[in-house]
C-alpha cells in the first residue's frame, strides 16, 4: 500500500484469543488502515524482534510483560532478576508473557495495549489532516 508516495507498513502482533486484539484490528480495519497480522502464539517472535520492541518501550520490560497473565503467575519469577538475553528467551518459550495486541510501524512506533486515542497516530496524515478538517467544520457549524 502506498500513502503519499511512500509505502507504509502496519504489523499487529496478537493472540487470536485476546479481546484488545480483536478490538485493535477491528479498528485497523474499520479505518482502512493496511496491516499484517503477526499471531505470535503459532510463530513466537524472533530475537530480533523481541529486542526492536523492548528497544522502543519507555519503561523495558515491565511494558511488555504481562504480569496477571497465567503464564506468569505460573512462572513465579521476579522479571528484574533476569538479564535481558534470558528475558528474551523467556518470552520465546512463552509468548503469552507478552501484552498484547502490539502494533508497531516501520517508523518505529509502537502502541502496546489497545487505546482508542493513542491508535489514531497509526492513521496516515492525509487521513487525519482530513479528519482533523472535518472536525473543524463540525466545530464551526455547531457554534
Amino acid at each position: 500500500q502506498v500513502y503519499g508516495g511512500s509505502a507504509y507498513m502496519i504489523t499487529l502482533f496478537l493472540s487470536p484469543s485476546c479481546t484488545s486484539c480483536r478490538k485493535a484490528r477491528a479498528w485497523l480495519n474499520e479505518h482502512d488502515v493496511k496491516f499484517q497480522e503477526h499471531n505470535i502464539i503459532t510463530n513466537p517472535l524472533s530475537h530480533e524482534e523481541l529486542m526492536t520492541i523492548l528497544s522502543l518501550t519507555e519503561n523495558g520490560t515491565e511494558d511488555i510483560i504481562s504480569t496477571r497473565s497465567k503464564v506468569f503467575q505460573k512462572l513465579d519469577l521476579d522479571v528484574d532478576d533476569l538479564s535481558v538475553s534470558e528475558l528474551i528467551d523467556l518470552i520465546s518459550q512463552n509468548p503469552g508473557l507478552l501484552r498484547r495486541p502490539i502494533i508497531l510501524d516501520d517508523h518505529k512506533h509502537m502502541q502496546i495495549g489497545f487505546n482508542e486515542d493513542e491508535i489514531r497516530a497509526f492513521l496516515p496524515k492525509d487521513y487525519r489532516k482530513q479528519e482533523l478538517r472535518q472536525a473543524t467544520i463540525r466545530a464551526e457549524i455547531d457554534s
